[in-house]
């Protein structure tokens, strides 16, 4: 081929974020199950090869860079004052972690109907969450003085997540909510151990 000769069609995806908005547009109009790392690879214009650069599966790209997110947090966590109360770190970590701009809200609203609502991702979901108890599962411990496998810090890292995940549940089914307000409010519930109730 030349060096004039060019592919017509589609730019090639140049980031982890544009492939990964890409097949979230793919899997919403054909289906997660439906759609092949090679449907995705041919719609971005690239090669099968390039998309395990960006992604390890397919059913990696709904997370985004959920791993990346999380060494954010761990760092916020771990840089908090010991003064400042455990579960209010907490709470400010995950608003934080949760926090997206503006132009991510639809984005978002995609990645999270994908993933809490299509059964064939369930089981990855389980090790992403497992991931995200570490991080606070860690934190706890280091504030408690128990391992991280200890009864507190894991049922403060479960109770954390079931909350943030009812968070998003409830957002998704209010079109234009505020989701940052919504998990507010329920990190709020959690740390008064619901005592309005």
């Amino acid at each position: 081929m030349g060096a004039d000769s060019r592919r017509t069609g589609r730019r090639p995806a140049t980031s982890a974020a544009e492939l990964e908005h890409l097949a979230l547009q793919i899997f919403a109009e054909r289906g997660f199950e439906e759609t092949t790392v090679d449907d995705i690879a041919r719609a971005a214009g690239i090669g099968r090869r390039t998309f395990f650069r960006y992604f390890a599966s397919k059913n990696d790209v709904p997370w985004g860079d959920f791993d990346g997110q999380l060494e954010v947090m761990r760092a916020s966590l771990a840089a908090a004052g010991a003064g400042e109360p455990m579960l209010a770190v907490l709470r400010r970590a995950i608003l934080d972690f949760n926090t997206y701009p503006p132009a991510e809200g639809a984005w978002l609203r995609r990645r999270m109907t994908l993933i809490l609502r299509t059964p064939a991702l369930q089981a990855h979901s389980t090790l992403r969450y497992a991931s995200w108890r570490e991080v606070i599962a860690e934190f706890v411990a280091r504030r408690v003085g128990q391992p991280a496998d200890a009864l507190t810090p894991q049922a403060v890292a479960a109770a954390h997540l079931g909350v943030a995940v009812t968070a998003y549940e409830q957002w998704l089914r209010e079109e234009g909510a505020d989701l940052v307000a919504i998990l507010d409010e329920a990190l709020g519930l959690l740390a008064t151990g619901f005592e309005a109730f």
